[in-house]
């Protein structure tokens, strides 16, 4: 299976992001979303999540797979969540 980009499809609507698998300032490898300076990296200690590169916030996680459970080099499937202010929304990350 490739897994240089994957697509966060978003249930309620089917909006659709494409991530792509790149290396981050800090050498670490991480996937940029292709549309804005978003990046889903893994954190020791936390596991996989969509952080905001400006002030570091969450904005979307795993939901079914726990951190030690997850693979440092490969965000997982399945169901992921995010959170930005009041607005919450379930998708479905897929590797494309």
């Amino acid at each position: 299976m490739n897994r240089d980009r994957f697509q966060l499809r978003r249930r309620s609507d089917h909006l659709v992001y494409t991530f792509h698998r790149k290396q981050l300032p800090d050498g670490k490898i991480g996937y940029q979303r292709e549309d804005a300076d978003l990046w889903t990296s893994f954190q020791p200690g936390f596991g996989w999540g969509v952080w905001d590169d400006k002030d570091g916030v969450l904005l979307g996680r795993p939901w079914n797979v726990p951190f030690p459970e997850q693979d440092a080099d490969y965000p997982p499937e399945g169901e992921w969540v995010s959170k930005k202010g009041e607005k919450s929304h379930v998708y479905e990350l897929v590797y494309v």
